[in-house]
């Protein structure tokens, strides 16, 4: 998002005033106070072609005092921003779960917030008309668990001072827990080949005891199903810095392929963030529709929500290639999905000796 001379911390708070400050400029000036965000509804979100990840198109509303629900709106903006500028300003940081809960504090009963929805919306709003993302602000979501294996040398920024890890000799077999702002990550050093995030918890434990992280120089990046934040931002910045290929290994689903489409592309939900967030080269490594056949591997049937899920899909401009086509109509024709652990059923080497080698093979990574 931002960049400044500045520390992320004093431009984030320095923009939080700022707003606060148009509010107070609105009421000196005799003005009902506004504010005006992009229009956040699926009808306003764009594929953006040339950077090849979702944004926010032209159409935009204004929250006004100018009725109860639009006054209501704005006071609980305003009880957050000071919340935050004195959050900033003591370099303390809090969870979306305690903002929602802390607004009960508040003195304004008005102020305070009916459900964590309302609460995270509204940082997502002042994240868009700040430009600042929310760990700037010092917010955190509750912990994601995501982690990182392979190997590469960092120096991170913790509260007791700097500390050099390297993501496998010192650490166990968890792997080294991705923080909630990676941009306080410095890479030093790195053996790796590519990187290759995983969906599940456990075809990640599988890879790292059969030493595939060692076998084949790879950073193996558990997603933890849908990814969070730090997860997607870490990714992108090994891609872009260390300029290393990103593949992206999940069930073979069709919601598995939207983690594919949110590491690679961005999501709805997240639109505002995309260029910060997405690797739009990442590239899916499985499990494919066609390795069901292939493999013959054990699988369930599509349910009615898969089906539509799929058809979605084809018309999604994420998936609009000639590769995804032929893997989306092949699997609404068989009418089966299967999860990365049937792999086992040919044998638990079968993914690390021969399943992800021919893949990576084919694909020009290895």
């Amino acid at each position: 998002m931002a960049s400044d001379s500045k520390t992320a911390e004093e431009l984030a708070r320095e923009r939080l005033i700022d707003l606060a400050a148009e509010f107070y400029d609105q009421f000196d000036n005799g003005e009902i106070p506004t504010m005006t965000l992009p229009t956040r509804t699926k009808s306003n979100i764009e594929y953006d072609e040339d950077s090849n990840v979702w944004v926010y198109g032209d159409r935009t509303s204004t929250r006004s005092a100018n009725s109860v629900r639009g006054a209501r709106k704005l006071l609980k903006a305003a009880y957050t921003i000071e919340f935050l500028a004195r959050q900033l300003e003591e370099d303390r940081s809090s969870t979306l779960r305690e903002l929602y809960y802390l607004s009960e504090s508040w003195d304004a009963e008005e102020a305070h917030f009916s459900d964590q929805d309302e609460s995270n919306q509204l940082i997502e709003d002042l994240e868009i008309v700040s430009e600042v993302t929310r760990e700037d602000f010092h917010m955190r979501p509750e912990e994601s668990g995501a982690t990182l294996m392979g190997p590469l040398e960092l120096r991170e920024q913790t509260r007791r001072g700097e500390r050099e890890i390297h993501c496998q000799k010192d650490v166990g077999e968890g792997g080294y827990q991705i923080p909630n702002n990676p941009d306080t990550i410095d890479f030093l050093d790195h053996d790796i080949d590519f990187v290759m995030c995983v969906e599940t918890g456990g075809m990640r434990d599988r890879l790292i005891e059969n030493g595939f992280d060692d076998d084949y120089n790879a950073l193996i990046v558990h997603l933890k199903g849908q990814p969070a934040r730090a997860t997607r931002r870490i990714t992108k910045r090994l891609r872009n810095e260390l300029d290393l290929p990103v593949v992206v290994f999940t069930d073979g689903d069709p919601w598995s392929y939207r983690i594919f489409g949110s590491v690679a592309y961005g999501s709805i939900k997240s639109a505002h963030l995309s260029e910060y967030l997405a690797t739009p080269d990442a590239r899916f490594v499985g499990i494919q529709p066609q390795d069901i056949v292939d493999y013959d591997l054990p699988t369930d049937p599509l349910s009615d929500s898969d089906i539509n899920a799929l058809e979605s899909e084809l018309e999604d401009p994420r998936f609009m290639s000639d590769y995804w086509t032929e893997q989306i109509e092949l699997q609404l024709d068989i009418g089966k999905k299967a999860e990365q652990q049937a792999l086992a059923a040919r044998g638990l080497d079968f993914v690390t000796d021969e399943y992800l080698p021919t893949r990576l093979d084919e694909m020009g990574v290895i």
